[in-house]
């Protein structure tokens, strides 16, 4: 049985997993498409979806008999009223991040889906899928011993005047609090930000780079370096210091050359070069999972505490040095 999929937003994000559904994923069809600009929509459909039917709205599309999942890649302020609107239909539903703008927002989304006692929902944390994420979780689990300090980085060539300070953490920072909590398989308790000297390249409204402390309920202490003005590439760094030995994500796979008189190997600038095989695999599970009426993959619950965990750093940002506590309620028995 092919899987009919709904895209909702079909920018960047949303146009990149329609090609990838219809041409490189097995096992599911784009069915139909929506956005709030209706021309972008249909600009999709001609280019990868002839056969879709465009909605002008994307509860019109949830609704349609012949869309048995959704797939929501609009702009982040609708994704809770669309989400919750595929539980409401009984549609698995793929969000990209973030779950919710608030953390209220995703909370009332975890609700939803644990009073239709069935996982629905999968969110858009494509690091899990990623080869090198997978491999340094094995050796974290396994080669390194219990977990004492992470090291990590998260650095962007530039970024436009409209990204401001706390778009650092909901926009950049958030692929960490997710995967650190996959890896480590811990919550977090606390949350410290502090801020270098700005760089030059920055502007009035952003400070940058900021490193942000994350402690977690094991004690283990997270630093990661937010660098989104770096100049030289798109360059994600982790190191996980355990008990026993010290693990590093691998570099991506590049070739190095002799050449002018010196040793070079290449440096990706963008962001969707970088983890492009780990949208493939997280889409290629939520086709399967959704075939079955379910959903796997990081959880409403994953989105809720990233949420949560996002809200503290941006707390910890307006109070410079100041550790600011992060609670965590209890998990409902759906996501154990």
């Amino acid at each position: 049985m092919t899987l009919k999929i709904g895209v909702i937003g079909t920018g960047m994000i949303g146009r990149d997993h329609t090609r990838r559904i219809q041409q490189v994923l097995a096992g599911a069809e784009v069915v139909a498409l929506s956005d709030y600009t209706p021309e972008a929509a249909r600009a999709v459909q001609a280019d990868l979806a002839p056969g879709a039917t465009v909605y002008e709205r994307g509860e019109d599309l949830i609704a349609a008999a012949d869309v048995d999942a959704v797939l929501v890649c609009s702009t982040g302020s609708t994704h809770e009223a669309y989400v919750l609107a595929a539980i409401a239909a009984g549609k698995p539903c793929f969000c990209e991040k973030p779950l919710a703008t608030t953390a209220e927002g995703a909370r009332r989304i975890v609700d939803a889906e644990v009073a239709g006692g069935k996982r629905l929902v999968q969110v858009g944390f494509m690091r899990r899928y990623d080869a090198g994420y997978v491999a340094l979780k094995q050796a974290v689990e396994t080669r390194t011993g219990a977990p004492i300090m992470v090291h990590a980085a998260h650095r962007n060539p530039t970024v436009p005047e409209q990204y401001v300070t706390p778009m650092a953490i909901h926009d950049t920072f958030v692929h960490e609090i997710d995967v650190f909590r996959w890896l480590l398989g811990d919550d977090y308790v606390s949350a410290r930000v502090t801020f270098p000297r700005t760089c030059a390249a920055s502007h009035a409204k952003l400070r940058d780079p900021q490193i942000v402390t994350l402690t977690t309920a094991r004690g283990v202490v997270i630093t990661t370096e937010i660098y989104v003005n770096c100049q030289y590439g798109y360059d994600i760094q982790c190191e996980v210091v355990g008990e026993e030995g010290i693990a590093r994500l691998p570099e991506p796979m590049a070739i190095q050359m002799r050449l002018n008189a010196s040793l070079q190997t290449a440096i990706l600038t963008d962001w969707k070069d970088r983890f492009v095989a780990s949208y493939d695999t997280e889409l290629q599970d939520f086709i399967k999972a959704a075939s079955a009426g379910t959903a796997t993959g990081p959880t409403s619950w994953d989105g809720y505490m990233a949420a949560v965990t996002c809200d503290a750093c941006v707390a910890a940002q307006e109070s410079e040095g100041t550790a600011i506590a992060i609670t965590n309620p209890e998990r409902p028995a759906l996501y154990a």
